[in-house]
């Protein structure tokens, strides 16, 4: 019998996409996106593997202050759910990931260098959407901003001007 995907080993994992509000160009709220580079030098979001018993929200939320020192985080809903076959060491893997929207107020980022995270810069959608080294994480983002554009999370009012 050959090696087809119903013999690939199962990896669950979840993440984040996390924003963050600023004042744009014009004054009027625009948010940012968190994205990390890794050791291979690809932009992408913070993910990792479940823990024994912990649920996907529970998971992404400990992986995206791991992976990025952003701590307080708010979680916003589900994005999107995404799975690929890869190989790893001669294995086919069947990963399956979990994307959650999440937000913050803070900007300080710290990558997890021991996790080879090289890098977390905060960017624009357009940016964003560019940098982003894989075509089913840029459908990730273009789902998160959508949501953020929906209003479907909170974003302040400008404030009026003193």
């Amino acid at each position: 019998m050959g090696t087809g995907r119903g013999r690939a080993k199962q990896e669950t994992s979840a993440g984040g996409v996390v924003f963050r509000v600023v004042p744009g160009p014009d004054g009027r709220p625009e948010p940012l996106f968190l994205l990390i580079r890794d050791s291979y030098r690809n932009w992408g979001f913070p993910k990792g593997h479940l823990e024994r018993g912990e649920l996907p929200e529970a998971a992404a939320m400990r992986e995206v202050a791991e992976e990025t020192g952003v701590r307080e985080l708010a979680l916003r809903g589900p994005i999107e759910t995404i799975e690929w076959y890869f190989r790893f060491r001669g294995r086919l893997i069947h990963k399956v990931c979990y994307f959650y929207l999440m937000q913050t107020e803070h900007e300080d980022t710290c990558p997890q260098q021991a996790e080879g995270i090289t890098a977390c810069r905060w960017t624009p959608y357009e940016e964003a959407r560019a940098m982003i080294s894989y075509a089913n994480a840029r459908e990730v983002l273009r789902r998160a901003h959508a949501m953020v554009d929906r209003r479907d999370v909170a974003l302040p009012h400008p404030s009026p001007a003193e």
